[in-house]
């Protein structure tokens, strides 16, 4: 570069500077103008040898996101030096963290250290579990400071906005992580403009002709959209002037991700979505008057025109989990067109529009209990008592971070708010661990529900506990909220390991009756003969009975000749597994056994060629006309055709694991009728491990009796153990199996 041109880039950089002074949207004392100043100085060094793939100087990346975090997000100067600095440890090497601790305080290099460890993480981003993996311990991050997260927004958003210089693959990489996670973030902490520019720009690059093809749309009937707010507001503005209201009336064309969604969902073309933009009233008012003033001009606007009564959503009396708060009614405007129009006070405005960072300005104000950082403390609560696999879990978290809201009452009346779709379980475990762990059942309205039973917005709901209930796999069925599941599943964990330390006994007594000892040898052998991966595994199927006596038979008289097993082992080569693997603390699921609908039912089905599916990957089943039931993937090219329209010939379907499967059988009893006698037999099979009563029903006939018992079992060997148990009863004369 020559001299001139140096000067010319320096100027730049300076230029910058001080413009991110000015934009910022907090009040910056003279403290916060050095602080930024040094951070600033220690920015430019440490970037001065480098460039971006553009070519300009690097420095403008980190002032630009900077920049981001002052104006757009409104942070303090803390956020503004922290993000000046987001790079500096990571890209060069003559500054560590403990550097800037010296020269900014703990919280800047708290911040900087939290942003490190995410852009490390980006590196090896491959794999999609890896990649899965490395978001949530990028989520873990939270837990030291939400603004990690935020700077980390803003810099992928300037990433995005400066990308045309990258290769198309890179491009497609970046654009699909931004929409797959970084989006539905900026959405759940409330910075709704930063997001619509995320999902426009992930669009952009994801599938450009479609996002130049809207854009053009949009840009074509500009003029005709403003003419139409300003026929609209022509209507309005007299009795709203005449009322003595201080407001403004804005248009806001949605956001072309949000219409190409439209498209897709509905199966229409651009020219058939009808609500393409939305009418915004703002109006000033004090805190006391705001909810009067917003109803006052719903009153006005709908004294004009007709509104669509199922699309009235009142989000002041109920604010969002995400802080935001507004009066959206959808009217019948001029020209027969359906409109929304959003009714905002300035303080709102600046809630929708800044998020996180006005919803902190506002809260000092009233002190208020806050719904970011109630969501923030549960979020936290669910990344740290996770142990689901990553994928599950970003796939869970995403689920909790789009998913529309709904508001149900405890039996105090108290206010909650759940994800739609939610059922008395997830309220359960929203209250607490311990009500979730012990709920025995819920009533909705004074009625008995079952607890799969979806909850509406007004419902108030009563959880009915007891000690003894705990959760069963089942549960995992019923619950839809990240925190609900993953403490459900850590709880299932810790009632197999239990099983799994009593089969380990069972085992031990069992072989030594073969005489054979229980060590590392013997278990390796048996997790090897019986083809399973962990020694877990093993105790845990010898507990609930599905490996007995004569399969263990099996394997002491195969150990016991030699020379077959020798050469068995040959053929096989099985190696010994590891120890680490051997030791793992879990239970794996073998996907050998494929059912079908509510009642699981096994039928006869093929694997479809189009997707080709394997064991333990979500599926559904389609009745063909001619082949039978064909298997095909969640995710399968066809899925979405045969979903839509052939809805009636689809059946649920599921991979489970045989061994862990559960089993509906009916016994028949007969005896001599005495008192006391239906407690004794329900005694009895409650005290027998892991077996359910369906339904039970008891005749009596001139003293005799006879009943039928619907009973939920592992496997065989359990039954006939009940029934053994059941024969010993006073006055039962038979038991047999229908």
């Amino acid at each position: 570069m020559t001299d001139a041109e140096i000067e010319q880039e320096n100027a730049a950089i300076a230029k910058a500077y001080k413009d991110l002074l000015k934009v910022s949207y907090r009040t910056l004392s003279d403290d916060d103008k050095k602080l930024i100043r040094k951070a600033f100085d220690v920015a430019v060094d440490a970037h001065k040898t480098q460039r971006r793939k553009s070519g300009e100087a690097y420095i403008f990346h980190p002032i630009a996101v900077a920049r981001l975090v002052a104006k757009e997000i409104g942070l303090d100067a803390t956020s503004i030096a922290a993000a000046l600095l987001h790079d500096v440890v990571e890209d060069c090497p003559e500054y560590s963290i403990e550097d800037i601790e010296k020269l900014f305080g703990a919280t800047v290099a708290r911040i900087v250290d939290g942003l490190t460890k995410i852009s490390s993480m980006q590196k090896d981003m491959e794999d999609v579990s890896l990649q899965a993996e490395n978001f949530r311990k990028m989520l873990l991050t939270l837990n030291d400071d939400v603004r990690v997260i935020i700077i980390k927004i803003a810099d992928r958003l300037h990433n995005m906005q400066t990308m045309e210089s990258m290769r198309d693959d890179k491009q497609v990489k970046i654009a699909s992580e931004t929409l797959y996670i970084y989006a539905p973030l900026a959405h759940r902490i409330g910075l709704y403009n930063i997001k619509t520019e995320l999902e426009d720009l992930g669009l952009k690059y994801t599938e450009p002709e479609v996002y130049y093809d809207i854009l053009n749309k949009i840009k074509e009937s500009k003029e005709e959209q403003d003419e139409y707010i300003r026929e609209f507001n022509a209507l309005i503005e007299k009795s709203l002037d005449k009322e003595g209201l201080s407001y403004t009336v804005k248009g806001r064309p949605k956001s072309i991700f949000s219409i190409r969604r439209k498209m897709l969902k509905q199966g229409v073309s651009f020219d058939e979505v009808y609500d393409k933009f939305a009418v915004r009233i703002i109006y000033k008012s004090d805190p006391a008057n705001e909810k009067f003033i917003a109803w006052k001009i719903y009153s006005i606007v709908t004294d004009h025109f007709r509104p669509n009564p199922i699309r009235l959503r009142d989000w002041i009396s109920s604010p969002k989990s995400t802080g935001y708060e507004a009066l959206h009614i959808t009217v019948m405007g001029p020209k027969g067109r359906w409109v929304e129009v959003q009714i905002r006070s300035e303080r709102m405005n600046e809630i929708a529009e800044k998020g996180y960072a006005a919803h902190y300005k506002y809260k000092q104000e009233d002190n208020k209990e806050d719904s970011l950082d109630a969501w923030i403390a549960k979020l936290q609560e669910a990344l740290e008592g996770n142990e689901t696999n990553a994928v599950d879990f970003v796939e869970q978290f995403k689920l909790n971070l789009y998913s529309k809201e709904i508001f149900v009452f405890t039996p105090k009346g108290d206010l909650k708010s759940l994800p739609k779709g939610a059922t008395p379980l997830d309220f359960a475990f929203n209250i607490h661990t311990e009500v979730g762990m012990h709920t025995r059942g819920a009533k909705v309205n004074g009625k008995l529900v079952p607890l799969s039973y979806k909850l509406n917005s007004g419902d108030q709901v009563d959880i009915l506990t007891s000690e003894t209930a705990k959760p069963n796999a089942n549960w995992l069925e019923y619950a839809t909220t990240a925190r609900a599941r993953s403490k459900i599943k850590s709880l299932l964990k810790e009632e197999k390991k239990r099983i799994g330390e009593d089969g380990k006994e069972i085992l031990r007594r069992k072989l030594k009756q073969l005489k054979i000892d229980l060590n590392e040898k013997s278990i390796n052998e048996l997790v090897n003969y019986f083809k399973l991966k962990t020694s877990l595994d093993l105790f845990y199927r010898i507990g609930v009975g599905s490996i007995d006596n004569t399969m263990l038979k099996g394997y002491a008289s195969s150990r016991s000749n030699a020379l077959v097993s020798f050469f068995k082992n040959k053929i096989t080569r099985r190696a010994n597994i590891s120890k680490e693997e051997l030791d793992k603390d879990e239970v794996t699921s073998k996907y050998d056994l494929l059912v079908f609908g509510k009642e699981e039912e096994k039928l006869d089905y093929k694997l479809s060629s189009c997707c080709n599916p394997i064991p333990g990957d979500p599926v559904f089943g389609f009745v063909t006309v001619n082949e039978g039931i064909k298997v095909h993937k969640k995710n399968c090219p066809n899925s979405v055709s045969l979903q839509s329209n052939y809805a009636y010939r689809i059946i649920q379907a599921k991979w489970i694991d045989s061994s862990q499967e559960e089993f509906a059988a009916q016994i028949i009893l007969s005896g001599i009728d005495n008192m006391g006698l239906v407690n004794e037999v329900t005694k009895i099979i409650s005290a027998n491990m892991h077996v359910n009563i369906k339904s039970i029903s008891f005749q009596t006939d001139d003293g005799l009796f006879s009943g039928k018992i619907n009973v939920i079992v592992k496997n065989n060997s359990m039954l006939s153990k009940l029934m053994t148990n059941l024969k010993k009863i006073n006055g039962i004369d038979k038991v047999s199996r229908v």
